[in-house]
């Protein structure tokens, strides 16, 4: 079956980043500003919606926080955000922080109940409701980050296809129990702090290294994954 409301969330972030890009090119400084303020204060509520949402319905309370420690002292020995700075600004001539912009923007589509559900639903009962709703999000979304970051953001679509569409194999062809709401809910969980934490880093309240806490997500699914075997 081929992954139609993947396609679709992969042309609407297209869309919606060829079009903010455009429109960044008629802003004047002072509006650029205001679209960063705009963009760290949706990433913050973003991020704390996903983690007030789905924090009660969580069966492991500590999981979150055993995740975000393991998580960052991994990342932090791969030292994975300074390579993923300094290899996007290298390549990039904007004078916008290109990295930060697309760390923050591959977080807000790809973490999140929709963006998660929507591949499992289409594998399972071919149902893309979720992921058609998910691309209505994400083309304001990448139009508001292409108005600030400019081009670059177009580098986000790829990735988006490539987690939703391993989510896709993996419920396709995976037993249809691995894939649980309760993973999803732990994974949102923890998204939901890594997305808050790029709001932040976008309005200079603090300097945190994100792309480090990205393994925090590997975590949960570990977890599940021992919890089976041993169950």
């Amino acid at each position: 079956m081929i992954m139609i409301g993947t396609i679709a969330n992969v042309c609407t972030i297209c869309a919606g980043s060829i079009i903010g890009s455009v429109l960044k090119k008629g802003l004047k400084e002072k509006y650029q500003n205001a679209l960063f303020i705009a963009c760290g204060l949706a990433a913050c509520g973003v991020g704390i919606n996903a983690v007030v949402s789905h924090m009660p319905d969580s069966k492991f309370p500590v999981l979150f926080i055993v995740s975000l420690a393991l998580g960052s002292l991994i990342g932090t020995k791969l030292d994975i955000d300074n390579r993923f700075n300094h290899l996007v600004n290298k390549h990039s001539k904007s004078e916008t922080n290109l990295a930060q912009g697309l760390s923050t923007g591959i977080l807000i589509y790809c973490i999140g109940a929709l963006s998660i559900m929507g591949p499992v639903m289409s594998a399972l009962y071919g149902d893309h409701t979720f992921l058609f709703t998910n691309a209505t999000l994400d083309l304001i979304t990448s139009m508001v980050l292409a108005s600030t970051y400019g081009w670059g953001m177009l580098l986000a679509a790829p990735v988006l296809f490539c987690w939703q569409g391993a989510i896709y194999m993996i419920a396709k062809f995976a037993s249809e129990a691995f894939i649980s709401d309760d993973l999803i809910c732990e994974l949102c969980i923890v998204g939901g702090f890594l997305i808050a934490s790029s709001g932040l880093n976008i309005l200079n309240i603090k300097n945190l290294k994100v792309l480090n806490m990205l393994p925090s997500l590997a975590v949960p699914i570990v977890f599940f994954i021992i919890r089976g075997i041993v169950m």
